[in-house]
């Protein structure tokens, strides 16, 4: 009697120790499917924006959209909710479940340049969420006015009086060409206005003699023989002006561009971001994204997670250095 009862504590205990070796495995004793990670996605995935319907990122989102859906078998839906930025919406989905399902599309300048011209509690974190994947770079280009007559940053520098346009408070726009006009000595009045298209608009009329304007923005415009494209704040030359020169090219080291990127809610399970980056991976690679940039003047940045933190975080750094250096106020104040 005790051998068959000390057999069947032996097998217990050795039954108890494979059932906990399997659920350590990530199986279950059914020989079902795993955990919620593995099983990922569960259901449509929602990407939210924090800009306007057709502008550029809410363009880049839908594109990404539609190619991640068909790598992952469900719905990406892009939801706008425009406010500060993008503040609101990334405030707002940085709040919600870590599980995969929500998204939000990045623009840099709320990592880098809104924090200059906010308060510390408007600021957006990047401590705060989860980055899943580079996407894409859009560069800023200082045009003038055909009736102007400048065609050089030497022209701008020795006009007599000069008239310029801004394009809102903590643009990646406002902040080249206030850094750039501080250390090339150029003096003006300025002509506020909230966004690139009616500054755009003011620069073809003569309005103001010059702006930094996106180049999706001004390309047609540039293309057209409206305004004469001076400088560029890329690193690069731009592949769509190659015979434009950059800010650093003329002296100045201005590096301003608008980088977007791919996020979820801090605390991701490791299999839900590679999940992820797959399908991120799989929608950049294919024809249609692809053309997408190509249409909309996109110049692929394509990087990891790690490195866009990296980079934004410089960026940030570095633009702070420059605003307190040349005492510059993106505030209006």
């Amino acid at each position: 009697m005790r051998s068959t009862t000390a057999r069947r504590t032996v097998l217990s205990v050795a039954a108890a120790a494979a059932l906990l070796s399997v659920s350590a495995c990530g199986g279950n004793v059914g020989g079902g499917g795993g955990d919620d990670a593995a099983a990922f996605p569960e259901g449509p995935i929602t990407l939210t924006v924090g800009q306007a319907a057709g502008g550029s990122t809410d363009l880049i989102a839908r594109s990404l959209g539609e190619g991640m859906s068909e790598d992952l078998g469900e719905t990406v839906a892009v939801v706008n909710q425009p406010g500060a930025n993008g503040a609101v919406a990334t405030k707002e989905v940085a709040g919600k479940e870590a599980d995969g399902h929500e998204l939000v599309l990045l623009n840099a300048s709320l990592i880098t340049i809104t924090p200059l011209a906010v308060s510390e509690e408007e600021a957006v974190d990047l401590e705060n969420l989860d980055v899943i994947k580079g996407l894409s770079q859009d560069d800023y280009v200082l045009v003038a006015s055909a009736e102007s007559g400048f065609e050089t940053l030497e022209d701008i520098q020795g006009a007599d009086s000069l008239t310029y346009g801004t394009t809102g408070v903590g643009t990646g726009s406002q902040l080249a060409q206030a850094i750039l006009f501080a250390e090339a000595g150029v003096d003006g009045t300025e002509v506020p206005f909230d966004s690139g298209s009616p500054a755009l608009t003011a620069v073809m009329g003569n309005q103001v003699q010059v702006a930094t304007i996106q180049l999706g923005e001004a390309k047609p415009q540039i293309d057209a023989g409206t305004v004469t494209p001076i400088l560029t704040f890329s690193a690069e030359r731009n592949e769509f002006l190659p015979d434009t020169p950059t800010a650093t090219e003329a002296g100045y080291d201005i590096p301003v561009s608008q980088y977007r990127a791919l996020a979820a809610p801090k605390g991701l399970p490791e299999e839900t971001t590679s999940r992820l980056v797959e399908a991120a991976d799989a929608a950049l690679a294919t024809d249609t994204y692809q053309a997408f940039n190509e249409d909309n003047l996109l110049t692929p940045h394509e990087i990891s997670g790690e490195e866009v933190v990296t980079e934004w975080n410089e960026l940030r750094d570095r633009y702070a250095e420059l605003v307190e250096e040349h005492g510059i106020s993106l505030t209006g104040d």
